[in-house]
């Protein structure tokens, strides 16, 4: 079978909105964002109003884009990487599984010290889990349909093993880590796993423009394609390099080329999300 076939139809399962990841429930900050107004910044008639929330829709995913690949991006990397040495080319073992995970388990600890909110931290983990709960019900070969060479029971194991540490608490998961170690075991490139991650983020928050009603089904996909399209590349092209720098033989980077937060008033917004009087997602 073709690799770039095989990678292509992986991103497609990967794209596909039914996944049972819980992004439903997240709006990202998106949902108090407009609870505090910042999304009708005209009301001289409905028509201006209408293209203000757009505009407002807009600014909002672009300084959330540009928040989440500074921040997150280069967890994904890291976490791409150590599952992607879990292997080589002939199907064996680099390092094992407690390197791997001792690895995993830092990349972990650091996202949830940098995260600064616990309304994200919350989402993140709850995402985070399902994605390695995906893998192991939705991703692994169905008993009886075909065995499981060496390679892919090894990195079952794994994430089995990652999954049970996050359900014992002994660790966070973190969707940014766990989006990594998943794509890593599914084979999906790094490019490929980065750019996707930045989409489903976007995507994501015009879904929830669709539920809160500030926005309609046409018109998010003609933001999807005309408007987010650029910023999402563009995001992808800015930090696709960066590393979270905890791990110098893997990518060695400067002090200012590590992972940072750029929007402060999305975090004050989205820490603000249980104060709502009212609300409709987790975040």
């Amino acid at each position: 079978m073709d690799t770039d076939f095989d990678e292509t139809y992986v991103l497609l399962l990967l794209a596909d909105s039914n996944l049972p990841t819980g992004s439903f429930v997240a709006s990202s900050g998106f949902e108090s964002y407009g609870t505090h107004g910042f999304l009708s910044l005209s009301s001289a008639s409905s028509a201006g109003k209408g293209r203000a929330v757009t505009a407002g829709t807009v600014a909002f995913i672009q300084d959330s884009l540009h928040n989440y690949a500074r921040s997150a991006l280069p967890f994904v990397s890291d976490a791409h990487h150590i599952v992607d040495s879990f292997k080589d080319l002939e199907g064996k073992l680099k390092i094992d599984h407690d390197a791997a995970i001792e690895k995993l388990l830092k990349l972990d600890e650091l996202y949830e010290t940098m995260t600064l909110n616990h309304v994200a931290k919350r989402a993140s983990k709850a995402q985070g889990v399902a994605l390695l709960t995906l893998y192991a019900k939705g991703f692994t070969c169905p008993s009886g349909l075909s065995d499981e060479d060496h390679l892919s029971k090894s990195l079952t194991d794994l994430m089995d093993r990652l999954k049970w540490m996050v359900r014992g608490e002994k660790t966070h998961g973190h969707l940014p880590v766990c989006w990594g170690v998943l794509t890593g075991a599914l084979g999906v490139s790094l490019l490929r796993a980065q750019h996707l991650f930045l989409f489903l983020h976007a995507r994501s928050l015009l879904s929830s423009a669709v539920r809160l009603n500030t926005i309609g089904p046409y018109s998010s996909q003609q933001l999807l394609l005309h408007s987010v399209r650029p910023l999402v590349e563009a995001e992808v092209s800015q930090n696709k390099d960066m590393r979270t720098g905890i791990f110098v033989d893997m990518h060695p980077n400067g002090a200012n080329n590590r992972p940072a937060m750029t929007w402060p008033l999305g975090e004050i917004l989205a820490v603000r999300h249980d104060l709502q009087h009212s609300r409709i997602f987790n975040s």
